[in-house]
């Protein structure tokens, strides 16, 4: 924990850094600024800002365009309650929800995207080179790999929705068919993400949307400041 300290006051920004341990000792490999979705940019930097790692000036440019519409958070819709049942869990990668027609490959994503439809990509592992077909997806659901495989820590940075690790997914190349939690669902039939709990949906759930008006507010006292700012050069 020390050392994520020092290596934020030194590149004055999250770090993302690698490691190994061997034979009782840490080694550091490598460290660069983190991925992060649009949401956990603004608290970043607002935060770094608080803690006076970085100024104000850095803290807007980080933040520029960054507002309501960028910062919404999406859930599930809760039905008498309670939410939809859902049909399998996994490790979310990637908060957020997102729904749309299953497809098994970059050809068939970019078939159905040209034919205006919101598609969900499922693969065995997020790998690098699904990076295309992700582009195009909504969200990504895998059933090997970890958070901080490549394929989901470019997901992230992409601000798709993103689950990998779901054991109870089985996918059927053959018979464009997968099979999560004992249900069968022909690739093209709907299947909805939610990277906030972490579990996979059949159909096309209701969602709500919100937005984090604390969060707003702050930046908007951060960017209201330099607007109120006098330009030093008509001062002189």
């Amino acid at each position: 924990m020390g050392i994520c300290g020092r290596l934020e006051q030194a590149f004055g920004d999250m770090q993302d850094f690698e490691f190994t341990v061997q034979d009782g000792r840490l080694f550091l490999l490598q460290a660069r600024a983190g991925k992060r979705t649009a949401l956990a940019a603004a608290r970043i930097a607002l935060d770094l800002l608080d803690e006076g790692v970085i100024d104000a000036a850095t803290a807007r440019e980080r933040t520029y365009g960054l507002d309501a519409r960028a910062l919404v958070q999406r859930r599930l819709a809760a039905i008498d309650g309670g939410g939809p049942e859902p049909l399998a869990q996994a490790s979310s990668a990637s908060s957020g929800i997102a729904s749309g027609e299953i497809v098994l490959d970059e050809t068939r994503a970019r078939a159905r995207r040209a034919a205006g439809a919101r598609v969900i990509l499922v693969r065995q592992d997020a790998e690098t080179r699904d990076i295309a077909a992700l582009d195009l997806a909504e969200g990504l659901l895998t059933h090997r790999g970890a958070r901080t495989s490549h394929a989901a820590v470019v997901a992230r940075q992409l601000g798709k929705v993103c689950l990998v690790g779901c054991e109870a997914l089985q996918i059927d190349a053959a018979e464009r068919v997968v099979r999560i939690g004992g249900r069968a669902l022909a690739e093209g039939e709907l299947l909805t993400l939610d990277g906030n709990q972490g579990v996979v949906h059949a159909g096309e759930v209701a969602v709500v949307e919100s937005v984090p008006e604390a969060l707003i507010a702050r930046l908007e006292v951060l960017h209201r400041s330099a607007q109120e700012q006098p330009d030093a050069s008509l001062a002189r």
